[in-house]
């Protein structure tokens, strides 16, 4: 991996404003692009996707799977094709795997090799190696997983083979698709049931993806179950664009007066569409257009324009639903009347950074009043100024402070942000095809 104070961003607000116009569509979701990749390896058969994301963290799963004897065309402009090994044919890489920055892979590959018959090690970048890991490998653990961390409960991950894996009641104690994911996909390989309950939603693209390939998913309510030993089949898939990218586009076309942009072919899934539902309380003018369904997930185009914001109170139950675009949700916030108010999200200090406290020293930065609590934030609206931000190498902070660009009062340095392209190639070219040139320094 790259050096995370390889690559600046510079934004210099246009005198006459920035407004963001036209038609776009960013990239392919993440989180399903990751799982397209891990379910086409197990299945049987060929499964050809579509839309997948080629950024690092999508990647770092592919190229897991290839060391893993796993036969993977492409990716060549979003189209891939997995030849599937079954459920019990992948085979012992001939190293440490490591993937990078993705949290995503390293949590959910820690379930789905829990049930294999072979040692490996999962590694990661400096960021990910600090990030916790015991919220997987506990539970995983009370399934008989034999998963070793370091002192820290952090990676590595050493997971060794066991006779079998028993399926599993479990309470999760904090809503996380993660740790969900990472327990249905040892289920696979477990004797029994498994099922998992949240306290709250999180997104299911597990669930349904499972369905897709032929797997029978047991849901109601906030329990998911599924009994292992079965067999998936390959399947179609067209991942859609993703709504966390798709974040940063809402959010800066609803504060640069004169914006209408329109965002083509967004997953609008009920358990990610927690940053529309979060903008339209603080009076965006966001629209659905041409809803449909792409490969078993919901889809719109999605327009919005510019409009007056106003501070609120943030819904606890839209938390889980938007923990991801929250960095973007807060340059909302500091561009809105009054002030947000955010309470019930301490995960967010265990992301790839801490960005509670990260995004308040940003825009302390900026001469915005940012005050941090354990749980959440305080926000008051007010002018944007200029200066320098610390992204501490996390992408979605970065490419927030890009973005409060369109109503800063001269220019922002945004600094460690070569992660960016783990999730988002090419944002700097698209936010200018828009409206808002993004200048990118490498040191």
């Amino acid at each position: 991996m790259s050096n995370a104070a390889d690559l600046q961003l510079l934004v210099s607000p246009d005198r006459e404003g920035n407004a963001l116009s036209g038609r776009v569509r960013v990239p392919g979701d993440k989180s399903i692009s990751h799982r397209s990749i891990m379910l086409g390896a197990i299945a049987d058969g060929e499964t050809r996707i579509s839309g997948f994301l080629e950024g690092a963290d999508a990647l770092a799963t592919l190229s897991a799977f290839r060391r893993m004897g796993v036969e993977i065309k492409g990716p060549e402009g979003g189209e891939v094709r997995v030849r599937g090994v079954g459920l019990r044919g992948l085979k012992a890489p001939n190293g440490p795997l490591d993937v990078g920055n993705s949290g995503t892979s390293m949590r959910l590959l820690a379930g789905l090799l829990a049930g294999q018959a072979f040692t490996c090690t999962l590694i990661g970048d400096d960021s990910l190696t600090r990030r916790p890991m015991r919220r997987v490998t506990e539970p995983l653990g009370l399934m008989g997983a034999r998963i070793a961390t370091a002192e820290q409960g952090t990676a590595p991950l050493t997971i060794e083979p066991v006779p079998s894996l028993r399926g599993i009641d479990y309470a999760m104690p904090v809503a996380s698709a993660q740790v969900k994911s990472s327990l249905l996909l040892a289920g696979l390989y477990a004797q029994g049931e498994t099922c998992v309950s949240e306290p709250a939603p999180t997104r299911d693209h597990t669930e349904r993806m499972l369905t897709g390939f032929g797997y029978s998913v047991r849901r109601k309510a906030n329990r998911v179950c599924l009994t292992g030993g079965g067999r998936l089949t390959a399947a179609r898939l067209q991942i859609p664009a993703d709504i966390s990218s798709a974040a940063f586009f809402l959010v800066g076309a609803s504060i640069a007066p004169g914006s209408d942009l329109t965002l083509e072919g967004v997953g609008i899934n009920p358990t990610r569409v927690g940053v529309i539902n979060i903008l339209r309380a603080m009076g965006a003018d966001i629209e659905l257009l041409d809803r449909r369904t792409a490969g078993g997930e919901p889809v719109a185009d999605i327009r919005v324009r510019s409009a007056p914001l106003k501070g609120i109170a943030i819904p606890v139950d839209q938390v889980p639903l938007a923990i991801d675009e929250f960095p973007a949700i807060f340059i909302a916030a500091a561009c809105a009347q009054g002030e947000t108010v955010l309470s019930g999200a301490g995960e967010l200090r265990v992301k790839e950074s801490d960005r509670i406290q990260v995004m308040a020293d940003g825009l302390t930065a900026l001469g915005v009043s940012a005050e941090p609590r354990p749980d959440g934030i305080r926000i008051v609206g007010g002018p944007i100024g200029s200066g320098v931000v610390q992204a501490h190498g996390d992408h979605r902070i970065a490419m927030s402070f890009a973005i409060a660009g369109l109503r800063a009062a001269g220019p922002i340095e945004v600094r460690d942000c070569i992660n960016v392209e783990t999730s988002f190639p090419g944002f700097a070219d698209l936010t200018a095809s828009v409206g808002l040139p993004i200048r990118e320094r490498r040191l």
